[in-house]
């Protein structure tokens, strides 16, 4: 942190390192992006931006304004052109949110991370959220909108922190900008980032449309789904749906944009909430993933005190009120213990003895519990069932929590 903002390099927290740190600044990482490739860029030069919420701090008509004012200090630089669309499906989501927002990246109130944004890409790519907890304006008090969202729609465009102070890409905040607000560097690198001279010469995944699912296809079927915290994540290929509980929007995008350690498929996943962790596994691995970081490498499945012969499950659920994780591999399952982290006597056992009325003819690809109910998802398909009196209350298509 020192070397990047050009500091002494103490290796100590002097008082010069902790007034940068205690600074109002953007919440994009300095050094780890929060996409999974670096120096990534939009594969077209016209991009569509939608308001979505808006803050309270300002009129409407204002907050319109700034944010046109924003996107004006790119385009006037650069081959770059932004239109108005009020399309939930534009290139660029822009929304005025307070602390757990559905994004893994919750804001923390007043004074400290003002606003981020996701690099380009399909889904919640390009995506700019700013904390409405702060106090936005159009001028020197409070935080300027226009100054802060021109800095988050570079991060959307695919720029990454700057370390000199002159840039607007520096990411902490300071109230004094010149007019035209650019410095030369940022001119530069939008410049060589979208220079027509520079279209790319491959396919860069990110930009195939397949990467983007229709989760309203008749026969969408998920490989794990769990709660985390306020929200519920649906994984399906390399791809996840965030559908948090108070918000009728849904975040979506691959994986490693939301997580950018994580670059594979999820077989089964399953959320532990007196540890706040969720786990996350693939094949004979699992991560852990506490608040919004991936801690660690992955780790054999063997952790959990499976026989040498079990190299996957097809599903995990935890249930609180039992403190256990029940996992389903084909048609027998298994249950952990989460206080003496060891795995219960007797098991594994069939799965049809112990949650008759279940059709278990087929594999259970997903659960996860809420409200007193497991949810198995079978096919497309899922199963509502009443844990305690262990039978099947409903059935509806596995989409269906997806709003189709």
């Amino acid at each position: 942190m020192q070397i990047f903002f050009r500091l002494n390099v103490t290796g100590s927290l002097d008082s010069e390192t902790l007034d940068v740190m205690k600074s109002p600044r953007c919440g994009v990482p300095d050094v780890e992006d929060y996409s999974n490739i670096q120096s990534t860029r939009w594969n077209k030069n016209q991009l569509s931006y939608n308001i979505g919420h808006y803050t309270r701090d300002l009129p409407r008509s204002t907050v319109d304004s700034l944010i046109d004012s924003a996107f004006s200090v790119w385009s006037r630089v650069s081959s770059l052109k932004f239109f108005r669309s009020h399309s939930p499906n534009a290139d660029i989501m822009i929304e005025f949110v307070t602390y757990a927002h559905g994004d893994l990246y919750p804001f923390d109130g007043p004074g400290r991370t003002l606003a981020h944004a996701f690099g380009p890409g399909p889904g919640v790519g390009g995506d700019t959220h700013f904390d409405d907890a702060e106090h936005w304006t159009e001028g020197p008090n409070g935080f300027n909108l226009q100054i802060v969202a021109a800095h988050e729609i570079g991060h959307a465009l695919g720029l990454r922190h700057s370390g000199h102070p002159d840039s607007l890409m520096y990411p902490n905040y300071r109230r004094s900008r010149p007019t035209n607000l650019l410095s030369r560097e940022d001119i530069a690198n939008i410049n060589t980032l979208y220079s027509p001279l520079q279209f790319p010469i491959y396919l860069n995944p990110w930009w195939l449309p397949r990467l983007i699912q229709d989760k309203c296809a008749p026969d969408m079927s998920f490989d794990a789904v769990s709660t985390v915290g306020e929200a519920t994540f649906f994984f399906r290929g390399q791809y996840l749906w965030i559908k948090h509980n108070t918000q009728l929007d849904i975040k979506e995008g691959p994986i490693s944009n939301f997580m950018p350690k994580i670059e594979t498929s999820i077989d089964a996943a399953f959320w532990v909430p007196r540890r706040n962790t969720a786990y996350l596994i693939h094949e004979s691995m699992f991560w852990t993933v506490k608040g919004s970081t991936v801690r660690g490498k992955p780790r054999a499945l063997s952790h959990f005190g499976f026989p040498v012969w079990v190299q996957e499950v097809d599903a995990a659920v935890h249930i609180v009120k039992t403190g256990r994780t029940l996992f389903f591999m084909h048609d027998i399952y298994w249950s952990y213990n989460e206080k003496r982290r060891m795995m219960d006597f007797g098991y594994p056992k069939y799965i049809y003895e112990d949650f008759p009325g279940l059709n278990t003819t087929e594999t259970i690809n997903a659960a996860f519990h809420k409200e007193g109910f497991i949810y198995f998802f079978i096919g497309a398909e899922v199963y509502q069932y009443d844990f305690t009196q262990k039978h099947t209350v409903g059935v509806e298509k596995a989409n269906s929590w997806l709003g189709c």
